[in-house]
C-alpha cells in the first residue's frame, strides 16, 4: 500500500516550482494544481472524467473527480496568482501584446473568454483573461478592466504595441489606451470615417499587396493617429489605426494571428478546452489558468527542444509540427512515466523565453 509520504511525492518537481512562486498558498492547493496540470498534459482534455484517472494515488475515481472539482473551486487561485506564475517567463525588452476573444457553446450556454497576452515563439501567451457574462463582443468597460489589470503588473514602458481586430474600436477605448500610454495597432472597419471620409472610398485604389499610409496623421475616433491601409490576397481592404511608423505597422499587425494559433492549440487540435462542462465564470477562468500552465509547459519545452534539435521542415516549406506539439511529444512521455527528464523539463519554467531574434 502507498504510504502518505509516497503519495505526496511529486516526481515532476512542479509542486516545488509552484511553491517558490506562490509561497503563501496552502500546500494542498499547490499539490492539486500540480496534479491537475500534469493530468491536463497527459489527457489533453479538460473533461473532468478524462482528467481524474491521471491524478496520482490509489483513491477511487470519484475521489479524484472531487480533487479536480476542489481545484477549480479554490478561491486562492485568482488573477494575481496566474500572473506570479507567468510573468517570470517573459523575455526582456519590449513586448507585443494581443487582445482577442475565444468562444464556444456548451448546451444552451455561450462560453466566451476575453484574453490579453504576449507574443512568444509564434504564439500568444495569455497573461490575463476574463469570462464574459454573454456571447458576442466585449464591451469597453471590460476591456479597460483587463488592460488596467495587466498594467498593474506589467508597466506600459514594456509594451511595444497592443494589437487588436475590428471588435476593439471606439473613441473612448482609443482615448483610454492613449491616456495609459499604450501604443496602438488596431484594425478599423472600412466604413470608418477618417477626417470625414470613409476608408473604403478614400483608399479604393489600393491594390493587392500594396501598403499605403496618410501623409499626415488624421483623426480616427477622435484620436490623432496614422492610418495604414493594405489589400489582402483575398481582396479585402485592411485598414489599421496606429501610433507606429508605416513600415512597422503591417508586420506587427500580422502578429495578431499568433493568438489564433494559441486558441487552436488549446481547443480541438490540442488540449480540448471545449470538452469541459464548466459554465460558472469564476471556475471557467480557473480552468483556463490551469490549461495555460499545461500549455506553456509544452511551449517552453518545445522551444528548448527546437534549440537542441530543430523541427524538421516538410516539402511544402512548413514545419512538421508546431513548437507546442513538439514540446508535448517530449513532455507527455516524461510525465506519464515519471522519467528523470520530468524535473529537467519543468525546471525550464524558471528560465524566461529568449527575446525575439536572440541567439
Amino acid at each position: 500500500m502507498m504510504t502518505q509520504a509516497a503519495a505526496l511525492f511529486d516526481p515532476t518537481g512542479l509542486t516545488e516550482i509552484l511553491k517558490a512562486r506562490l509561497p503563501y498558498l496552502r500546500s494542498d492547493t499547490l499539490r492539486r494544481v500540480a496534479d491537475v496540470v500534469n493530468a491536463l498534459i497527459v489527457a489533453r482534455s479538460t473533461c473532468h472524467s478524462a482528467l481524474a484517472p491521471h491524478l496520482p494515488g490509489t483513491s477511487s475515481t470519484a475521489a479524484k473527480l472531487r480533487r479536480v472539482e476542489r481545484c477549480l473551486q479554490d478561491e486562492q487561485l485568482g488573477d494575481a496568482e496566474w500572473l506570479h506564475l507567468l510573468l517570470p517567463l517573459l523575455p526582456p525588452g519590449k513586448l507585443i501584446l494581443v487582445l482577442d476573444r475565444t468562444n464556444w457553446e456548451h448546451g444552451r450556454h455561450d462560453l466566451n473568454l476575453l484574453v490579453l497576452g504576449v507574443v512568444i515563439a509564434g504564439f500568444t501567451l495569455p497573461l490575463v483573461w476574463m469570462a464574459l457574462p454573454h456571447g458576442g463582443s466585449s464591451d469597453m468597460a471590460l476591456r479597460q478592466r483587463l488592460v488596467a489589470r495587466l498594467l498593474g503588473h506589467l508597466p506600459a514602458r514594456r509594451w511595444k504595441v497592443l494589437v487588436g481586430d475590428r471588435e476593439f474600436i471606439g473613441a473612448d477605448w482609443f482615448s483610454f489606451l492613449r491616456r495609459r500610454k499604450v501604443k496602438r495597432c488596431l484594425r478599423i472597419r472600412v466604413d470608418t470615417l477618417v477626417d470625414g471620409a470613409r476608408v473604403d472610398e478614400a483608399f479604393a485604389d489600393v491594390q493587392i499587396g500594396q501598403t499605403v499610409g496618410l501623409f499626415d496623421k488624421a483623426y480616427v475616433y477622435g484620436n490623432l493617429m496614422q492610418v495604414v491601409v493594405t489589400r489582402s490576397p483575398s481582396g479585402d481592404l485592411v485598414a489599421l489605426a496606429t501610433d507606429l511608423p508605416i513600415w512597422e505597422t503591417c508586420a506587427l499587425y500580422r502578429q495578431r494571428l499568433s493568438i489564433e494559433c494559441t486558441f487552436s492549440s488549446m481547443k480541438s487540435r490540442g488540449f480540448g478546452l471545449e470538452d469541459s462542462t464548466m459554465t460558472q465564470p469564476d471556475r471557467l477562468e480557473r480552468l483556463f489558468g490551469l490549461l495555460i500552465l499545461a500549455w506553456v509547459c509544452c511551449l517552453r519545452v518545445g522551444v528548448w527542444q527546437a534549440e537542441q534539435r530543430p523541427i524538421p521542415i516538410k516539402a511544402h516549406g512548413r514545419k512538421a509540427r508546431s513548437v507546442v506539439q513538439y514540446g508535448w511529444d517530449a513532455l507527455v512521455v516524461a510525465v506519464r512515466w515519471a522519467t528523470p527528464m520530468c524535473q529537467t523539463y519543468f525546471s525550464l519554467l524558471n528560465q524566461p523565453f529568449s527575446a525575439p531574434g536572440a541567439a
